[in-house]
């Protein structure tokens, strides 16, 4: 069985993008995240062990946000579920990242990547049905 967390409207300032005004001026990114896992030992046991402390993820998806700019946010959505799928609770996790600030002509209220990734367990591959 796996269970849902979300934690939405995660809100940082970062200087992504492939234009040289989005490196040198930076934008807002909101970042939502979906983690699967089991909720049942934290139920029963009410230890903060026992589960994903999402304070501390929080402060972690962030830092990974906030570092080394990148071109894409394709990039920037793997480095967050990355950081997300080190713990080790966690079976897969489902990132939403927002760039509501990105550079299109047009009115738009927001761009948004959503990527789901799972963990892989000892000798799975990088195969087609993976």
């Amino acid at each position: 069985m796996t269970d849902e967390l979300a934690v939405t409207g995660i809100e940082c300032f970062a200087h992504h993008g492939v234009f040289d005004h989005e490196r040198r001026d930076g934008q807002r990114f909101v970042i939502d995240l979906v983690l699967g896992f089991d909720t049942g030992p934290a139920a029963a046991s009410g230890d903060l062990r026992d589960t994903v402390d999402y304070g501390t993820l929080v402060a972690e998806v962030v830092s990974a946000v906030t570092r080394d700019p990148v071109d894409l946010i394709e990039t920037v959505a793997e480095r967050v579920a990355g950081v997300c799928l080190t713990k080790t609770r966690v079976e897969w996790a489902r990132v939403t990242l927002h760039k509501p600030e990105a550079p299109i002509e047009e009115p738009f209220t927001d761009v948004a990547l959503t990527i789901t990734r799972h963990r892989r367990g000892p000798g799975e591959g990088e195969g087609p049905h993976d």
